[in-house]
């Protein structure tokens, strides 16, 4: 008898908990994507402020390191362009170029930024 008790109570827990859900997860891609959101805000206001003439160290040292960069010479003068992040297109959680503002110094020196500036490169 003592048997079929303990068989009446497994069932009872069995069934009981055939209709629970266990929510697995985390807040990361949350706070991942909340994170990168103020990151690109915070890109986006520095360089509205930008001015030429600003030095690569200057942009460098108040930006971080650049998501993408670039470095050529041409007619003996240093072309360096650092990409920061600015906004999304894709919402895949990869940065691409193209969610990138282009920074573009010549002679550690800013030159210019934006789109028009490193097509005219």
């Amino acid at each position: 008898m003592h048997t079929l008790a303990k068989l009446f109570a497994a069932t009872a827990v069995v069934v009981g908990l055939s209709g629970c859900v266990v929510a697995v997860g985390n807040d990361n891609d949350d706070e991942e994507w909340d994170k990168s959101q103020k990151i690109q805000t915070n890109n986006q206001s520095f360089i509205n402020q930008l001015q030429t003439g600003a030095t690569l160290a200057s942009v460098r040292n108040s930006l971080g390191n650049p998501n993408f960069s670039e470095n050529f010479q041409k007619n003996g003068e240093t072309t360096e362009v650092l990409f920061y992040r600015t906004h999304r297109t894709h919402g895949d959680g990869m940065t691409t170029k193209d969610e990138c503002t282009a920074l573009i110094f010549k002679q550690g020196l800013l030159v210019g930024w934006g789109d028009k500036a490193y097509q005219q490169l």
